[in-house]
């Protein structure tokens, strides 16, 4: 494979499970957010809307929603400082998509710059209940959006771990 700053970020990044309890720094937040915003998405509609959890009360609140969908008492975004929730209004064809897009964006973003990130899922179900509706209602997203995943966010509380071999068989060049 050819080798650049892109590329390497490509390869070298990887789901952490382990934070430390250290907040970001508002400047890495919006760097993440703001790459976010730059991510593909259907028809250039730049549909998906994203919500930055800090503040501890309400991270406890969709701390205990997602581990409730696992079924679970876990925290199952990690312990990490910072959770990036996304959503996509239903009504668009390429919505899962697009929020996809902006995760995985997000992701890269956060690696380049020294974070750590792990996407999470569990959000539809979290926010098609009413606890989830009413928040959504509280940070101000219209009806017909869904919850489609969220990125634990924070400084890693441990070594980056290797990457699995490859598999074979997965290029099929027609």
């Amino acid at each position: 494979m050819m080798k650049n700053e892109v590329l390497q970020n490509i390869v070298t990044r990887r789901s952490i499970r382990k934070y430390k309890q250290t907040q970001i720094k508002e400047e890495e937040l919006e760097t993440v957010l703001e790459a976010g915003t730059y991510a593909p998405s259907g028809r250039g509609m730049q549909c998906p809307i994203l919500v930055a959890v800090q503040a501890p009360d309400t991270m406890a609140k969709i701390v205990k929603m997602n581990a409730q969908v696992l079924g679970s008492d876990k925290n199952p975004y990690y312990g990490a400082p910072t959770v990036i929730l996304v959503f996509a209004p239903e009504e668009r064809t390429t919505y899962i998509e697009d929020a996809s897009c902006v995760l995985d964006t997000m992701m890269l973003a956060a690696h380049s710059i020294g974070l750590a990130a792990c996407w999470i899922h569990r959000e539809r179900e979290m926010f098609q209940t009413e606890e989830g509706k009413d928040l959504m209602k509280q940070w101000g997203i219209p009806e017909g959006f869904a919850g489609i995943g969220s990125l634990a966010l924070g400084y890693a509380d441990c070594d980056l771990p290797l990457p699995p071999e490859r598999k074979s068989g997965r290029i099929i060049r027609a």
